[in-house]
């Protein structure tokens, strides 16, 4: 099963904390078809941070969903979590350059998917490359 890296802030949440539009389905989706983990500042090394945050934000049934995205640990970056052994996508707002160069050196780049809420249908255009990505 492919791996997927998940951020929050920018992803999950809009930048002025409230969900963005298909966030619901999008998660459906991934949860159902990913082996999924947290990658964002609020989980590093414990899923309960991540679910705390995003508990002032989502419904219990989503919340008891997002239990089974598990949690990574890093120090400096990212993508010091990210298992390159292993198939994945990680789907981060504003990535470090740092980062994406360790990605460039690993070889997988492409594997970084730049979500950008600001523009219309943002998660329903990332479900549809998600959808590709998982049937190729």
């Amino acid at each position: 099963m492919v791996q997927l890296y998940l951020d929050i802030d920018g992803v999950l949440l809009t930048k002025d904390q409230k969900l963005p539009d298909g966030v619901y389905e999008l998660l459906d989706y991934i949860l159902a078809t990913f082996d999924c983990y947290w990658l964002t500042t609020h989980c590093k090394g414990h899923a309960d941070t991540a679910i705390t945050y995003l508990s002032k934000f989502y419904s219990s049934e989503y919340l008891e969903k997002l239990k089974q995205v598990k949690p990574t640990n890093w120090d400096t970056l990212k993508t010091e979590a990210i298992d390159y052994t292993a198939s994945f996508v990680w789907l981060d707002d504003f990535p470090f350059e740092s980062e994406k160069n360790s990605l460039a050196k690993k070889g997988v780049l492409d594997r970084l998917i730049i979500v950008n809420l600001k523009e219309s249908f943002a998660l329903q255009n990332l479900l549809i490359q998600l959808k590709s990505l998982a049937n190729a």
